[in-house]
């Protein structure tokens, strides 16, 4: 697909991952929808990219938001030709612990925003894609979900955040089987450890004992690293229906 010219809608697009994926889609000359809860970051990045990028403040476990906002995609941009998913939280917490540990309510929280977010954008963006004219290849849209390293090695403390990031590894196959016929392509990304608002809310010492985990380059990955793959997806027609890890060769540890 050309990204010229196309309209994305992006999912936690006000920072980390998502910020540098709009700030790409609107390099290369796409129009972007950044949807998001932080209403000034949201808004600040829409000001700063000008006519090519719009924010719409969304609650991604809220059907009503998502709907709005892929239908605020189309009536201003005239379509939805990418749908982009990076909104997530890491949730942390132990299902057993001297305070009682991990809550129904906690697990259920993190599934609603990681997996029931994710696939309400994809429900959404696909009714729409439907209804764009297919190119060549007869294709109309691609659909990239961002999962986690987590979802195959998950260290303690992140039952609910692997079981939501493993369940939307789970979907990216029948999801791309599912929707072959409808002309759109589906893609999950599984990052490593990269430069985000979510990994900077933990303590140096933290990071710095993550950072030794990875092999090569032996750093924290970069936002535009990131969305340089999500280019390639986009414009590679034969990247359907996998998963692919973005991790620099890391295998995680228990703890």
């Amino acid at each position: 697909m050309e990204i010229k010219g196309c309209t994305a809608i992006v999912s936690g697009g006000a920072s980390g991952l998502g910020e540098a994926s709009v700030r790409m889609l609107v390099d290369a000359g796409a129009n972007a929808v950044i949807v998001d809860v932080d209403v000034e970051r949201g808004k600040a990045l829409a000001a700063e990219l000008g006519e090519a990028a719009t924010f719409c403040k969304t609650d991604i476990t809220n059907e009503a938001d998502v709907r709005q906002a892929v239908t605020k995609a189309v009536d201003t941009y005239g379509a939805v030709h990418v749908a982009l998913n990076c909104a997530g939280v890491i949730g942390a917490a132990k299902m057993l612990s001297k305070k009682g540990g991990m809550g129904v309510d906690h697990f259920s929280r993190v599934l609603q925003i990681n997996l029931v977010g994710t696939m309400a954008l994809v429900k959404f963006a696909a009714e729409k894609m439907v209804e764009n004219m297919p190119n060549a290849d007869g294709e109309k849209g691609v659909i990239i979900n961002t999962a986690s390293i987590a979802a195959f090695e998950g260290q303690i403390g992140q039952v609910a955040y692997s079981a939501s990031k493993a369940g939307v590894v789970g979907m990216t196959l029948p999801l791309a089987r599912e929707f072959a016929d409808y002309g759109i392509r589906v893609m999950t990304i599984a990052p490593g450890l990269f430069e985000t608002p979510m990994l900077a809310g933990l303590p140096p010492a933290v990071n710095e004992s993550l950072i030794k985990m990875v092999p090569f380059p032996k750093r924290l990955g970069r936002p535009t690293e990131y969305a340089a793959f999500v280019k390639h997806i986009i414009t590679n027609p034969v990247l359907n229906g996998e998963t692919v890890r973005l991790d620099q060769a890391i295998r995680m540890a228990a703890r």
